[in-house]
């Protein structure tokens, strides 16, 4: 068993832990921001906290009613001077598995260099250089990965950006909802790997990841993952986005893994079945049943129940991790050793 397989299976265990923490800083944090005068948020991150950097900018948009935006570090970090006009009245919000990427780090320093900004960080270890420079700081140790590529990491980190969201917006039914998730996650795992194991089985050259609003940044993040664990090209777009160009990439050699919405069925459907007449390997997710045709797809993976929107993300990514393990299995990949990767980049 690999350690890369062992975090997987620990995330949900790892998730309660994080959601408890976060319960417990949630009147500080709301206070904290509300004594900021803000009027925005940034996201920055590198790699994997990048793409839940983008997740998490959608959801203080649409559910915090704030202004978000998310900033790759490295771009950030090369480009201090001409951004930082753009940073004026926002709240830098970091999340990192490492807390020591050094983009990450020394892009924060330089826009610090002349100017408050109020800082909060979100990392995995304790006592990083990122804790020591926020205003704010949030420490996840628990959710820590060993292995180079972050598995539970990523899932831990897109909770807590999630519960952050949640906060400001007052909005219960999203916290209830990711203590349902957490609770039926063990279970989950258990009855759907078996299943994504045996569908993933062929011998597919690419992946195409698709997934709409919070979930996009999850799929970005699964393209990630099936990269550098699996060493196979993947890509995330829009579910209907694949339309406009990436469809000539799909066919008999393609794992298509799609999220799929509550509403706009019959244009998903359609798609689904453009998809299948290329010839791709249809894995599906949902919270529930949505009457595609089974000629359609191969496997239809749904959650215990039913499940916010934003909160299916968490069960949603398994599906690639263990995608992605089982591909290297069967090319003799040491998921835990990926050629070229290190954990985080210090430059």
């Amino acid at each position: 068993m690999s350690l890369t397989y062992r975090e997987v299976k620990e995330q949900y265990k790892a998730l309660q832990q994080t959601y408890n923490y976060l319960l417990a800083k949630r009147t500080e944090f709301t206070a904290f921001v509300q004594a900021q005068a803000i009027t925005s948020v940034t996201f920055v991150g590198a790699g994997s906290s990048y793409c839940l950097s983008e997740a998490a900018a959608f959801s203080f948009r649409l559910r915090a009613g704030l202004p978000a935006m998310s900033l790759a570090a490295g771009d950030l970090m090369l480009h201090a001077d001409r951004y930082r006009p753009m940073l004026e009245g926002s709240l830098i919000i970091a999340p990192s598995r490492s807390g020591s990427t050094s983009e990450v780090v020394e892009a924060l320093r330089l826009l610090q260099s002349d100017q408050r900004i109020p800082l909060l960080t979100i990392s995995c270890v304790t006592d990083s250089p990122l804790s020591k420079s926020a205003d704010f700081p949030l420490e996840l140790p628990w959710a820590f990965d060993h292995s180079v590529c972050q598995t539970r990491t990523v899932t831990n980190l897109y909770a807590a950006n999630l519960l952050l969201a949640a906060f400001l917006a007052g909005d219960e039914e999203l916290i209830i909802d990711m203590q349902e998730a957490i609770h039926q996650g063990e279970t989950y795992m258990t009855r759907v790997e078996d299943s994504i194991r045996r569908v993933s089985d062929f011998n597919w050259t690419n992946a195409v990841l698709l997934a709409d609003g919070e979930l996009q940044g999850l799929a970005a993040e699964g393209a990630i993952a099936l990269t550098e664990i699996a060493k196979t090209q993947a890509h995330a777009y829009h579910l209907l986005d694949v339309r406009h160009g990436p469809m000539v990439t799909v066919g008999p050699d393609t794992l298509v893994i799609a999220a799929l919405s509550d509403s706009g069925i019959e244009h998903q459907r359609n798609l689904l079945r453009d998809i299948k007449e290329r010839g791709a390997t249809i894995i599906t997710f949902a919270d529930r049943t949505m009457g595609i045709p089974q000629q359609y797809i191969d496997l239809e993976i749904t959650t215990n129940g039913p499940l916010n929107i934003a909160v299916r993300g968490i069960p949603f990514i398994f599906i690639s991790q263990i995608a992605a393990l089982a591909n290297a299995e069967r090319h003799g990949i040491n998921p835990d050793q990926p050629d070229g990767l290190v954990a985080w980049v210090k430059l």
